[in-house]
């Protein structure tokens, strides 16, 4: 109803369990260990991940993880599209695709700091399978990780690119 503020029971219901749980010190200690637990195993499939790891995702560093991939071809693309082919892992990349742009003067490309995928540990979703998964996929990627290459951008919008961008795999 409108009285609620448009929100159904459920959704309050959601709402209210999350808080709850938000602030419960046992479920926040479990959830940062998983989360620690996801980047200790990330760490040993070979990918070197941002650090510490906090409470809700792991971040590797895809410019580090494929140094031969420059930032002007997307390493953290190119990393979440090999993650999906490899093990049907979503990803998302928080860099130059997400960051960057072009100078409106120039044309050139603008590199963000660091190119990143994030690997996200959704609450209450994911066993230690799932996430045991994930490291064997990356370890599998690890074995042929220099065969990985760079994108380039086919088209794109004017803001907020990363939305609606289509890229090409180079070759």
């Amino acid at each position: 109803f409108m009285t609620y503020g448009g929100m159904s029971g459920r959704d309050m219901d959601a709402l209210a369990t999350g808080l709850e749980e938000a602030l419960n010190e046992d479920y926040l200690a479990y959830r940062v260990g998983q989360v620690e637990y996801f980047g200790r195993i990330i760490e040993q499939a070979g990918a070197p991940i941002i650090k510490p790891t906090g409470g809700h995702a792991i971040f590797i560093d895809a410019g580090k993880y494929l140094p031969h991939i420059p930032k002007s071809q997307f390493p953290g693309q190119a990393l979440t599209v090999e993650l999906y082919r490899e093990g049907g892992i979503r990803a998302v990349e928080i860099g130059s695709l997400m960051f960057g742009g072009y100078d409106p003067v120039t044309g050139e490309e603008i590199t963000a700091p660091k190119e990143l995928v994030r690997l996200a540990v959704p609450r209450r979703v994911f066993t230690g399978s799932h996430l045991d998964y994930v490291a064997d996929v990356i370890s599998r990627i690890t074995a042929h990780k220099e065969r990985i290459r760079g994108m380039k951008i086919a088209r794109q919008a004017t803001y907020l690119r990363h939305f609606t961008v289509e890229l090409e795999e180079l070759s």
